[in-house]
């Protein structure tokens, strides 16, 4: 398994991580166990490193599943979850953001229960809570480092300028955020360049465009009725014909080179830089072994260039969230 390293002076973990989101919340046919485990058992088989989960897959659900998953193999995991959505498990779609420091070990200790883990090694603010100042929030996580809870910090979805306040306060590891060839945002707002500037690793995630880039999908009835897909932008109407136009068009470069189209969207995200570390997720062995054989595919000038000019920064159609979700973004 190829390595890289989360940030100037972090851990090393896989190139390539797991995003286990997608086992339990928001897709589709998300009640295989079984499934998702050997699924977990396998990337870790294949050199694996790196899990994403979230308090907020589930809710809750999703820790409990990685946690299983990872019992007694805690050595060969490199483990990354997140607080700060506050969802209402008896109806998910209300939701709330908390950056309270009294939450944040609340939130902290809860997860470590759910996990059966005695530390977390890289610890996310899932999102920004514009009611707190992020320097009482990252204090707050620095403090749970001092007890020894996590190991390192994380943020997602932040802004430059919460980036640096944040970093003064205690180092932050990793920063993650969309990223893809059709959510090209971090190029442009100063996210990279900020990361980059302080030394931070880059974890993007949904490298795959939620499955779309990967050519799977050529109409929204295929998905199923509760899939979140249904409600996002970019998945309907006339946004969803000219996403798939750009997509066939990946499709036929990938045809080019012999490899599949997934496999062409994350070499493409592998090859923006060697600090980031995307953590695409799957259900399916046979998917698994598909996107770790990305990390051997090389791109070269000419076919940079010429995914560039097929799907250049702003060509996807639509939101990558529903404008209520868009408002919890910090930009």
């Amino acid at each position: 398994m190829k390595t890289r390293t989360l940030g100037r002076n972090g851990p090393t973990v896989s190139a390539l991580g797991l995003g286990c989101m997608g086992m339990s919340a928001f897709y589709g046919d998300r009640n295989d166990e079984a499934g998702s485990i050997a699924v977990i058992h396998h990337a870790l088989e294949r050199g694996v490193t790196l899990l994403d989960t979230a308090d907020m897959y589930g809710p809750h659900t999703n820790e409990v599943l990685v946690g299983k998953a990872i019992a007694g193999r805690r050595d060969q995991v490199f483990l990354a979850t997140k607080f700060g959505i506050r969802l209402d498990p008896a109806d998910p779609s209300v939701r709330g953001i908390s950056g309270r420091p009294e939450y944040v070990q609340a939130a902290c200790e809860a997860s470590l229960k759910r996990l059966g883990v005695e530390h977390i090694d890289l610890y996310y603010q899932h999102r920004v809570d514009p009611q707190v100042p992020i320097e009482d929030t990252v204090g707050a996580m620095a403090r749970l480092v001092e007890q020894g809870k996590v190991r390192f910090l994380g943020l997602s979805e932040a802004a430059p300028e919460t980036i640096r306040r944040a970093h003064a306060v205690h180092p932050i590891t990793a920063l993650q955020t969309e990223y893809s060839l059709w959510t090209r945002d971090p190029e442009n707002n100063g996210v990279l360049a900020t990361v980059r500037e302080l030394g931070i690793g880059f974890v993007p995630y949904s490298p795959l465009g939620r499955g779309f880039l990967s050519g799977a999908f050529k109409s929204p009835d295929d998905f199923d009725a509760d899939d979140y897909r249904r409600s996002s932008p970019r998945f309907q109407g006339e946004n969803f014909a000219r996403n798939l136009q750009l997509v066939e068009q990946v499709e036929s470069i990938a045809r080019d080179k012999g490899v599949t189209a997934s496999q062409l969207a994350l070499a493409w995200v592998l090859a923006q830089g060697e600090d980031l570390v995307p953590i695409p997720g799957t259900k399916r062995v046979k998917y698994l072994d598909e996107n770790l054989d990305a990390l051997e595919i090389a791109l070269d000038a000419q076919e940079l260039a010429r995914i560039d000019a097929i799907f250049p920064p702003d060509a996807a159609a639509g939101t990558r969230y529903p404008e209520a979700m868009m408002t919890t973004l910090n930009r």
